[in-house]
């Protein structure tokens, strides 16, 4: 059998790393999309520990600069002819306000618009799923259609909820016009409930000292997201979360999501202002040739 390959964004560390850990022992080959290289360099040889006939390669991403992507995008069409788990976790968490070198408020352009143009550009070379990571954050905010680049008023927290809330739409509208289009690939979102992971490092004092007793280990927060990439019980459309106390932690369970993402025409308003942000628009009638 061909080995499935998995490619992971923000791979070297915290979800990413703990997705990639179980996806090596069990013999995916493994592309980890890394802003830090040489971090991703030292994540890979602990990897190799847990499988020494592991197949992994480090590529360099940086998902705030719309000429890495492209960039990046490119040599994976030109290395690989299948992706068949594309998860796409990278993200930064409530950083202060600054603008992308594309114009794009850091959060949107890290945890949304990346990962929008990275998926359409692989689009012809996707044979399986597709995980968006979203958050519980996805309810602090609706879409700024109008302004969202926050320009006016900007919350860091409302700012994070827009790019999860974003994540969690994306991977919805995704699923139903791949569908439409007859493509056997799905789509669906995962959230690690609270976990400890270096997103931390960005939130207010006083969650940073609640951290160890409201957030669980990172391997368990990795365990919605893997449930999403592995598991033969998943539909496209899906969301996945902890299934505990306000979905902060538990085991991976099909979860609830808020009215604004499940409106159907908010998700292609998105999906058009993406486009035009980007530049960047989907073909999904090529997918075949």
């Amino acid at each position: 059998m061909q080995q499935k390959v998995a490619l992971i964004t923000g791979a070297n560390a915290g979800l990413g790393f703990e997705v990639s850990k179980v996806l090596v022992q069990n013999n995916f080959r493994l592309i980890m999309a890394c802003r830090d290289t040489d971090k991703a360099l030292l994540a890979k040889a602990q990897l190799i520990k847990l499988n020494p006939n592991a197949l992994i390669d480090v590529f360099e991403l940086d998902l705030a600069s719309q000429q890495s992507i492209r960039f990046f995008a490119k040599r994976i069409l030109e290395d690989f002819e299948r992706i068949d788990l594309l998860i796409n976790n990278a993200g930064v968490m409530m950083t202060p306000y600054e603008l992308t070198e594309d114009g794009f408020e850091l959060q949107l352009a890290t945890n949304f618009l990346g990962h929008f143009v990275i998926t359409g550009s692989l689009l012809k070379i996707l044979k399986g799923r597709v995980i968006c990571l979203s958050s519980l954050a996805h309810r602090w905010s609706e879409i700024r259609l109008k302004d969202p680049n926050f320009t006016k008023g900007y919350s860091k927290r409302a700012a994070y909820g827009q790019s999860k809330l974003a994540c969690l739409m994306f991977a919805l509208e995704l699923n139903r016009r791949l569908k439409a289009s007859g493509s056997d690939v799905i789509a669906l979102a995962a959230h690690p409930g609270i976990s400890n992971t270096n997103l931390f490092k960005s939130v207010p004092k006083f969650l940073k000292w609640l951290q160890p007793f409201l957030a669980q280990p990172s391997e368990e927060g990795a365990k919605p997201i893997l449930y999403a990439a592995l598991s033969p019980k998943i539909k496209g459309g899906e969301y996945i979360g902890p299934d505990g106390f306000k979905e902060w932690r538990g085991k991976p369970a099909k979860v609830a999501y808020s009215d604004f993402a499940r409106n159907k025409q908010n998700a292609r308003r998105l999906w058009d202002l993406a486009e035009q942000l980007t530049g960047f628009k989907y073909d999904f009638n090529n997918l075949y040739e």
